[in-house]
């Protein structure tokens, strides 16, 4: 049998036993919602990564034009889940670090954040109901 084909299958049985390992099909869900959520933080699509983002949210603090082209200033260069819990209401929790490199004079600094997860029952959707990372903390 050739690597490739090893490796195929390596990745199918890994993908078929990744939600029984879960927990139910609600944790699933939102292990998949905060690794879309963190991959769209990790590659800079700070637009697709607003989508995830509690519609509520997003219509009570809506974003402008400049506050999305201010994210265009950074490049992220590490996303590291440091601890996560799920929190008695229901919701959950994510401690993240995360490097960010300023582009314009390609200094670094590393930052931790707290991401909070809602469930929606209604839409069947978890939702990041803080708003997208504060990257720019004090400023």
């Amino acid at each position: 049998m050739s690597k490739l084909i090893k490796t195929g299958l390596v990745l199918l049985l890994a993908a078929l036993l990744l939600p029984a390992c879960s927990g139910g099909r609600k944790m699933s869900e939102l292990e998949q919602m905060q690794y879309i959520y963190s991959a769209a933080i990790r590659w800079g699509d700070f637009e697709g990564a607003w989508n995830l983002v509690d519609p509520d949210y997003r219509e009570a603090n809506p974003m402008s034009e400049l506050e999305f082209k201010r994210f265009e200033q950074v490049r992220i260069s590490s996303y590291r889940e440091l601890a996560s819990r799920n929190l008695d209401d229901g919701s959950a929790a994510r401690e993240i670090e995360v490097g960010v490199i300023n582009r314009h004079n390609m200094a670094e600094r590393t930052l931790r954040y707290t991401e909070q997860w809602r469930y929606d029952a209604a839409t069947g959707q978890w939702w990041i109901s803080g708003g997208l990372p504060d990257l720019w903390p004090g400023e």
